[in-house]
Order: structure tokens, then sequence, then C-alpha cells
């Protein structure tokens, strides 16, 4: 028991808190010449340095870039489908969401050609030879660009308007449309084709 007793004793010794240490007058007046010339602030306490960012609007940019993608995917410029610029055809077997699609340029273009600058008679040869090339290698989806016939004249377009009779007379077109603004607009017309 005196054992036990002494070993308490000893670790409640151990566990008393050290005294302060007491400041010589030699140790006061060296700390006072080692800070004699720092100022005090003038405040207490200090705000950290944050760099201001700008405001972003988010909903605007967001905006901006839901009419950009629309502008892309729209269907075709207001001006171009009022001035009466636009073509469009479907057979009676082609259903409206079919046509709807291509008009907004939902299917794959397999392959294109341009006719814009040829003449009515080098634009049919290869117009000829670029349909029965369709077929043959069974293409659904073309692209064909005639351009918006802009140097024609007073009477209009010509390539376009003979464009838009051939291609009806083609058994194998099922039907046609002015192509998005993306991919030329009046200037060009989507066609689906028949499956050989």
């Amino acid at each position: 028991m005196a054992k036990r007793r002494l070993i308490k004793n000893s670790s409640r010794k151990s566990q008393r808190t050290p005294e302060p240490h007491r400041v010589s007058a030699d140790e006061a007046s060296l700390f006072r010449e080692a800070f004699a010339d720092i100022k005090p602030l003038n405040f207490d306490q200090i705000d950290p340095q944050i760099a201001k960012t700008k405001p972003v609007a988010r909903f605007r940019i967001e905006d901006e870039k839901n009419v950009l993608a629309e502008s892309l995917q729209g269907h075709i410029d207001e001006t171009e489908l009022n001035s009466g610029d636009y073509l469009r055809f479907q057979r009676h077997s082609v259903s409206r969401q079919v046509f709807r699609k291509l008009a907004r340029g939902g299917y794959s273009v397999q392959a294109e050609t341009d006719l814009h600058g040829l003449t009515a008679v080098q634009a049919l040869e290869l117009l000829g030879t670029f349909m029965h090339d369709c077929q043959r290698r069974s293409y659904t989806c073309v692209r064909i660009i005639h351009g918006k016939g802009l140097g024609s004249g007073p009477n209009g377009p010509v390539l376009k308007r003979k464009l838009d009779s051939w291609l009806r007379k083609m058994k194998h077109v099922l039907a046609f449309s002015s192509a998005t603004q993306v991919d030329g607009g009046t200037g060009a017309v989507y066609v689906l084709l028949r499956k050989p």
C-alpha cells in the first residue's frame, strides 16, 4: 500500500503547473531596444487582399448560345422563305414528319454536287451522272448546290428553277427541300432518294 501512495504522490507533483518565468530588468531593456523602431497599427484587423472578379451574366450567355444554336439548326431565313426562293417538294408517300426532318437537315448527307456557275446543259449532264451514281451506291440523302442566282439578271435564278423541274421528274426522288443556313440556305437542296 505504501508503494502505491508514493507513486500517486509523485504523479501529483509532476502535474503541477510550472511557475512563470520572471523577466529581468536587462531582458526587458533589450526587448524595448529591439522593437524601438516599430510603430503600432491603427487598426487591429487586416483584410485579406481578394481579387475582385467581374460579374458574369450567366443567363445572358446561355441565351446567346441557344440563339446561335437555333440559327444554325433553324429551317431557313424568314426573308428567303417569304421571297419565294424556297424550294420544296414531296411525293404523297412521304410523311410530314419525314419531310420536316429532311427540311431541318436531320438526315446525314451522303454525297453532294455543286452545279452553280454551270450552263443548264452542263448542269443537267452533271446532275444525271451524280444521281445515277447515288442510286448505284444506294444513297438516301444527298445535297445539291445550285446557287442563289444572284448574277442571273432580272429573270431570276435560271438554274434553280430548272433543278426544281428536273428533280420533280426523277422517279427515284421522294422529296427535296431548300437546305438550312449552315448548308447553303436557298442556294442548295437536300434530296431524299428512294432505296433501290
